[in-house]
C-alpha cells in the first residue's frame, strides 16, 4: 500500500466531472487518503463499502431478495447480488448508505430500520479489476411485497427471493443450486416473471469467506 501522499487529500469539485471520490483505508480500516473510483479499482485500495440484505418473512420462514444488477452496468450487467449495495463516498458516513436502499429500491427505509450484521472484508482480484472492500454488512426485514418495490433502472433490473435457509446452505457450499423466484423488468417496464434454478454462475464472484461469513451472521441473527 502505498504512504498517503500518493492520494488527493482533498475533493476537487467539478460540475462536468462524474468521477466518484471514495475513502481510501488501509488493511487495518485507518483512512490514509482519497481516490478515484476508478483508481481504487485499479491500484486496489481497500475502501469501504455498504451492503444491504433484504429478507422478509412468512409464517415461520423467511426469504432472502436478490437484485438482479442492470444490464448497462459496466461492472458484471446481469447477474445476482445483494439487495441494495453501493460504494461509500468520501464525503460519506456509514449512516449514509441507507441512500442505496431508498434508491435502487424505492423502499422507505432509515438507518435506524437497519441490523448491523459486521464488517466483513471482500476480495475480487480479476485482471486489472482490483477490488478490496471492508463491506458494512446490514439486514433489513421488509413487510412489502418484492412487486411493489419501485426499481431503479439504471442499476436494478430485477428481483429474485430464494428460500433463506437454501440460501445460507448455498453460502457455506453446502447447495449448489437453488430456486430463484421473482421478476425482472422489461422494455415498458412489465414485470416479466422469474423462476429457475441459479447457481453461484449467476452471482456477482464475491470472495467465498464474504458469502460464508455473511451467511453465518444472518444465521445468528434469526436464531436468536
Amino acid at each position: 500500500m502505498a504512504k498517503s501522499g500518493a492520494y488527493s487529500t482533498s475533493i476537487q469539485v467539478n460540475e462536468h466531472m462524474e468521477t466518484e471520490m471514495i475513502r481510501v483505508v488501509d488493511e487495518k480500516r485507518k483512512e490514509i487518503g482519497i481516490a478515484s473510483r476508478d483508481d481504487v479499482h485499479k491500484k486496489g485500495h481497500w475502501h469501504e463499502t455498504f451492503h444491504c440484505w433484504v429478507i422478509s418473512k412468512k409464517e415461520n420462514s423467511y426469504t432472502i431478495h436478490l437484485q438482479v444488477r442492470s444490464e448497462i452496468k459496466k461492472d458484471f450487467p446481469g447477474l445476482l447480488d445483494i439487495t441494495a449495495a453501493g460504494h461509500l463516498l468520501a464525503h460519506e458516513t456509514v449512516q449514509d448508505g441507507v441512500r442505496e436502499v431508498q434508491e435502487e429500491l424505492g423502499l422507505d427505509v432509515s438507518f435506524n430500520d437497519l441490523i448491523l450484521l459486521g464488517t466483513v472484508p471482500d476480495r475480487l482480484h480479476m485482471g486489472d479489476f482490483l477490488d478490496n472492500e471492508w463491506c458494512h454488512v446490514f439486514l433489513y426485514e421488509s413487510l412489502k411485497p418484492i412487486e411493489d418495490y419501485s426499481l431503479q433502472k439504471e442499476e436494478v433490473s430485477g428481483i429474485v427471493s430464494v428460500d433463506l435457509s437454501v440460501f445460507l446452505r448455498f453460502c457455506q457450499g453446502e447447495e449448489l443450486n437453488m430456486l430463484g423466484e421473482g421478476f425482472l423488468i422489461g422494455v415498458d417496464n412489465e414485470q416479466i416473471p422469474f423462476r429457475r434454478m441459479i447457481s453461484k454462475a449467476d452471482f456477482v464472484p464475491h470472495e467465498e469467506t464474504y458469502f460464508q461469513r455473511t451467511a453465518s451472521l444472518i444465521q445468528k441473527y434469526i436464531s436468536r
